[in-house]
């Protein structure tokens, strides 16, 4: 565990082997901006909102109930806050926070890579941003938000006593066995896919986004691909060549740049790993051709929709699993941990 974050520093939380594998849909919704260029305060259009039922409508098919976790441009917009209200009233969905610094005031700070985690902002500064976001949901929305994922997932040292302060249950900002180190982001290299307690009493729980190992090699995996994925395997290409061979692949749950087969390929080998709680996770501008880099047009699109029907399909009837949520899971274990 690095010593930059602590919420996932304390003791693993699973369900047992027996337990039908539980899949969590967790959304990030934020606005629209140009991915190749700087982060900037005046980027705070979030029309993609609009495009959301094209995902509900599958989701729906199959009984998922998923958790928006929303930013300031998002929570302040009442087009946006009308649509997604819409679902959450009929309880289609859930929402949660998302904690853009750049576009969530208070603007204090230089909008810059390293301030683009906030977990890298002064305590003070993190916690007074995340307190006008928690309020802003809990005013347009009607509720309280009790799941939180740091934007960038850039969770800090301060994060975990916020999120207690502030009545957060669950986080789901880590990353498994990834650094976003390269412009001042968390090292979660060390971290696995088990959920994990945190907190002054041990009662919030870290449920990490679904990323883990393929291939011969995946049990060594947490200690062999920090070496290959350095700086000089990188330029070797050292990674893909290990993938392309069956060796070993590092896989995020997503349908952003990882098609069907892998996402289908990870799923398997976690399950036979022990993992009961999977996260599965996209941007929601990818709903809209041209504002993410996964989907540039109608016919990416309609794949990106496609792999998550399928997907979802595949979990129910080959893996035997079932649709859950963030906070359900949290009941789950909490109560395992209690008994």
């Amino acid at each position: 565990m690095s010593a930059a974050f602590d919420v996932a520093s304390g003791p693993l939380a699973r369900l047992p082997a027996e337990h039908p594998p539980l899949l969590l849909v967790v959304i990030d919704t934020e606005e629209e901006f140009d991915w190749s260029r700087p982060h900037a305060r005046e980027n705070t259009s979030v029309t993609a909102i609009a495009a959301q039922g094209l995902a509900q409508e599958i989701f729906s098919r199959h009984g998922i109930i998923p958790t928006y976790v929303i930013d300031y441009p998002v929570a302040s917009d009442p087009g946006a806050v009308e649509t997604l209200k819409g679902f959450a009233d009929k309880g289609e969905c859930r929402i949660g926070a998302h904690l853009h610094p750049w576009v969530n005031p208070p603007h204090e700070e230089p909008v810059n890579a390293r301030n683009s985690y906030p977990g890298n902002l002064a305590a003070d500064l993190e916690r007074r941003k995340l307190e006008t976001l928690t309020g802003a949901i809990s005013e347009g929305f009607g509720t309280r938000p009790q799941v939180y994922k740091a934007g960038r997932y850039g969770v800090g040292p301060a994060t975990a006593r916020l999120l207690e302060d502030l009545g957060y249950l669950v986080d789901a900002s880590v990353v498994p066995h990834t650094r976003f180190t390269d412009d001042g982001g968390p090292d979660f290299t060390g971290v696995g896919f088990h959920p994990s307690w945190f907190g002054s009493a041990g009662d919030r729980l870290e449920i990490p986004l679904t990323c883990g190992f393929c291939g011969l090699l995946r049990g060594l995996g947490p200690s062999l691909f920090p070496r290959i994925s350095g700086a000089a395997g990188m330029r070797l290409r050292v990674p893909g060549i290990f993938a392309r061979t069956g060796l070993l692949e590092r896989i995020r749950l997503t349908p952003e740049g990882v098609d069907l087969a892998a996402n289908m390929r990870l799923a398997r080998s976690l399950y036979r790993q022990g993992c009961r709680v999977f996260s599965f996770t996209y941007h929601s501008p990818s709903l809209v051709p041209g504002m993410t880099p996964y989907v540039s047009d109608g016919e990416e699109l309609r794949r990106f929709l496609d792999l998550m029907d399928r997907f979802f399909g595949f979990f129910r009837e080959v893996l035997g699993g079932r649709p859950s949520e963030p906070l359900e899971v949290y009941d789950l274990l909490r109560a395992r941990h209690r008994s």
